[in-house]
């Protein structure tokens, strides 16, 4: 995984805690990312970046989801995790994003029913555009 090759630099990143997406940092809003590394990453934790690759990556995710909630309190609030915190300055984003908290929640969704995908590929042109990706109907 991306963030575990930065472990040099971020020793806090590991199997337990990674995730990076565009968001706040202590320096402003970030667009960074990666493969390729993309921006100027700081060691910063995104809780969405797990949170909305919790179908693809499920026990590596939740593992990411449980720790941050159980060891990092301060990234957890009233309404869910917060946009982005950094464990090794111990900057926490006061605020908490819809859209974070919407990937999260989506991707728990589609995770738990696959009720998304479901409707999703209902859509003619969804279905259109999975057939010239070269994907087919199971």
């Amino acid at each position: 995984m991306f963030c575990l090759s930065l472990l040099e630099e971020f020793p806090d990143y590991s199997d337990h805690l990674w995730g990076i997406t565009a968001s706040d940092s202590a320096a402003g809003y970030q667009a960074w990312g990666g493969p390729p590394r993309l921006g100027k990453l700081d060691g910063s934790v995104v809780p969405c970046a797990a949170g909305g690759s919790l179908p693809f990556l499920t026990p590596e995710c939740m593992l990411v989801l449980r720790t941050i909630r159980e060891r990092y309190p301060k990234a957890w609030g009233r309404y869910g995790f917060v946009d982005a915190f950094n464990p090794l300055t111990k900057w926490y984003n006061p605020d908490v994003l819809g859209i974070d908290l919407e990937i999260t929640m989506v991707m728990a969704e589609n995770l738990r029913t696959g009720f998304i995908w479901n409707t999703f590929m209902k859509n003619k042109e969804a279905q259109r555009g999975m057939e010239k990706a070269g994907f087919q109907a199971a």
